[in-house]
């Protein structure tokens, strides 16, 4: 990356459905979800956070009045054990995320601009429209933003027993 990156991305609307003492649906929450700076010093990467469910599957999130938005998940807000978590990111042009590995299913759409996925074996898989899918199953992977404009993807981490390949557990990861 070179040079000083563009502006960010406005943040995304979110709207929280619930129900009034009638037991009536209605829009409890209705607001912009605001980015921030998820790796110190990696200012090309931003996430958000849209919803997160922490007292695992099943959750009672439909019988609880607080804001899955405004709950800590993990060290870097991404992955932690009974969670469900949904954010977006952000990557400015030309930045490349360290490899990392949660032991999580993660379902990645892209949203605005171009993404590049880079797993262990070198491969870059090059994603260009908007809703292109990438699920990945507790994969040690990185993203690289090949564009001149800042990209976005949704992606919801569900906890996940940890992928085991010839008898070593994969689990959790973050370096380059």
């Amino acid at each position: 990356m070179s040079g000083t990156l563009p502006p960010v991305l406005p943040g995304p609307r979110r709207i929280v459905t619930s129900h009034d003492s009638d037991g009536q649906a209605v829009v409890s929450v209705d607001g912009t979800v605001h980015s921030s700076v998820m790796i110190e010093g990696l200012h090309g990467h931003r996430t958000g956070a849209f919803w997160a469910s922490t007292d695992g599957l099943p959750t009672n999130d439909n019988n609880c009045s607080e804001d899955g938005g405004a709950r800590q998940v993990g060290d870097f807000g991404l992955f932690a054990s009974n969670t469900t978590n949904f954010i977006y990111s952000d990557l400015g042009p030309g930045v490349r995320t360290p490899m990392h590995r949660t032991p999580s299913i993660d379902y990645n759409i892209l949203i605005h601009g171009e993404l590049i996925l880079i797993t262990d074996d070198g491969k870059e898989t090059h994603l260009k429209n908007a809703g292109d899918v990438v699920i990945q199953k507790g994969t040690n992977h990185a993203w690289s933003n090949p564009g001149t404009e800042w990209t976005r993807w949704a992606t919801v981490l569900v906890d996940a027993k940890p992928a085991v390949v010839n008898g070593q557990e994969l689990g959790l990861f973050f370096g380059d």
